[in-house]
């Protein structure tokens, strides 16, 4: 019997902590060399255009348009098909890539001027060495998006989604042999190395794998090859989709170069916190549930398709609203006992709390958008998160500038969860003129719940971490009375989420 959704949904989760766990560790060595000095806002603005490009190319986009091709192919035993589809799509990145990451090369101090406008003297030109030097990254890293596909439609998803613990490694491997005897510029540069390096060391754990999935890659640039033009023709909405959204991620970076005093740094530093949940659920859920929901629209009625999707909804809210809360809760001992070290001092820590309970609000929001997505992909219907990514991004823009003026950074995040919720509500709208509704009274219920099992956890949580002095004895104490506060009601009250696990976990 083939593996449930939420085991699926599992494996990538367990892949994602392993990556996530070494991003912690790179993060703390990161904040102890750098803080939020000009080094630190330099290699956050370089790295941004590149993961950029790493996300309209590859990840999500790739994983939307060629997964349903490509699984629809081996669903009706056309292996040979699947394996030719792969191959050519491979070989279109390879090309797309290259030239991509050679004009990054060329444009480095305009890449700057863009992602950063702010910038200026030794931090901006430290910010071109630093494009010059990551751009080709985002190539390599969209080759492992590639390899994501691949694995993930044929069932391998911890090995996908564990591989970015080697460009972690490489990063910790510098700065642990470096860190003592370089600094400042010098450090951060052999840092943009080091995460070269270990893209390529990424792609190369997963491709043995990849490879004998499909029977090695069949070379070619034959548009002609059955699926790739549908696999380009679905690629093009949901890239200029992500490409919307990364658009909004650029303009926090544009607004945080304005603010000056480290701003780019902090939002980096609360984005590792906030996104953490969004990994672990909502990439999970939605990678999990991509390939069946493209089965279900292909070759099931609706009903499938609608149960899948409210299934997957439920299951996002029992994990990521009780996170939202906790990281609200809990985001000052969280911050101290990762980030403060050497040059992250007390008033770094004040700055990042602030800009990580801002996130925390938009985090169910951009988590749900994920699925959602989902399920107009699978439905072959990639221009509605395009358009709603495009409103969104509109409102989140416009929020971040206004709200900055009196909140600082803290206020670009909030305009930024802002315009998640408005993703979610017009995305959701849209499923349902698709497919029906998707909440029943069962659902809304399930829901009720995790909200008051949250708000019961988050009260539990703050009185034990204020109960112990010390960074690391109230950040336990306090996740630890959180866990188990929310664990209890749900419970309690009967959620099906969290009665289905304790079974698991007695079994």
């Amino acid at each position: 019997m083939p593996p449930s959704q939420g085991r699926l949904a599992g494996r990538v989760a367990a892949g994602i902590i392993v990556a996530r766990i070494l991003g912690f560790v790179r993060e703390r060595f990161f904040a102890h060399y750098f803080g939020n000095g000009p080094a630190a806002d330099a290699f956050r603005a370089a790295l941004k255009i590149p993961n950029v490009l790493r996300v309209l190319l590859g990840e999500g986009t790739l994983s939307a348009s060629f997964i349903p091709v490509y699984a629809a192919m081996i669903e009706r035993g056309d292996r040979a098909g699947a394996r030719t589809l792969a191959g050519t799509i491979a070989s279109i990145l390879v090309l797309v890539t290259a030239v991509a990451a050679l004009a990054g090369v060329v444009l480095a101090p305009v890449i700057t001027d863009f992602a950063a406008p702010g910038f200026a003297g030794p931090t901006r030109d430290l910010t071109v060495r630093l494009v010059e030097i990551l751009f080709p990254m985002s190539g390599v890293l969209i080759l492992s998006a590639w390899c994501l596909g691949v694995l993930n439609t044929h069932g391998r998803f911890f090995l996908s989604y564990a591989a970015p613990a080697m460009w972690n490694v490489a990063q910790i491997a510098v700065l642990v042999g470096l860190g003592a005897r370089l600094g400042g510029a010098r450090l951060v540069v052999a840092l943009a190395w080091g995460a070269l390096a270990g893209s390529a060391l990424q792609v190369l754990l997963q491709l043995p794998a990849t490879l004998r999935l499909t029977h090695g890659i069949s070379w070619s640039l034959r548009l002609a090859t059955p699926g790739v033009r549908l696999v380009l023709r679905s690629w093009g909405p949901v890239v200029i989709g992500a490409g919307v959204v990364q658009i909004s991620s650029v303009v926090d970076t544009q607004l945080g170069s304005l603010l000056g005093g480290g701003a780019v740094a902090a939002l980096g530093y609360a984005q590792l916190l906030a996104t953490l949940p969004l990994s672990l659920f909502g990439v999970s859920v939605a990678a999990a549930a991509l390939p069946d929901l493209s089965r279900d629209a292909s070759s099931q009625p609706p009903d499938a398709l609608r149960s899948r999707l409210a299934e997957g909804l439920r299951r996002l809210a029992f994990y990521v609203v009780p996170s939202a809360f906790a990281l609200a809760a809990l985001g000052r001992p969280m911050v101290a006992a990762i980030f403060q070290t050497g040059s992250f001092g007390a008033a770094e820590t004040d700055v990042v709390t602030g800009v990580v309970a801002a996130y925390a609000v938009g985090v169910p929001g951009q988590a749900a958008v994920k699925l959602l997505a989902s399920g107009h992909y699978a439905l072959g219907d990639t221009r509605t998160p395009m358009r709603v990514a495009g409103l969104s991004v509109v409102l989140s823009a416009a929020l971040g500038w206004t709200l900055m003026r009196w909140l600082g950074v803290a206020g670009i995040a909030l305009g930024a969860a802002a315009g998640g919720y408005l993703n979610v509500g017009l995305n959701y709208a849209g499923l349902e003129r698709r497919v029906g509704t998707m909440q029943s009274t069962a659902e809304w219920r399930a829901l009720a719940t995790t909200l008051v099992a949250s708000l019961v956890a988050a009260a539990g949580g703050v009185a034990a971490a204020r109960s112990l002095a010390g960074t690391w004895p109230g950040l336990v104490a306090g996740t630890a009375a959180f866990g188990v506060a929310y664990a209890g009601v749900c419970l309690m009250l009967r959620h099906p989420d969290a009665t289905g696990l304790l079974r698991w976990t007695r079994r």
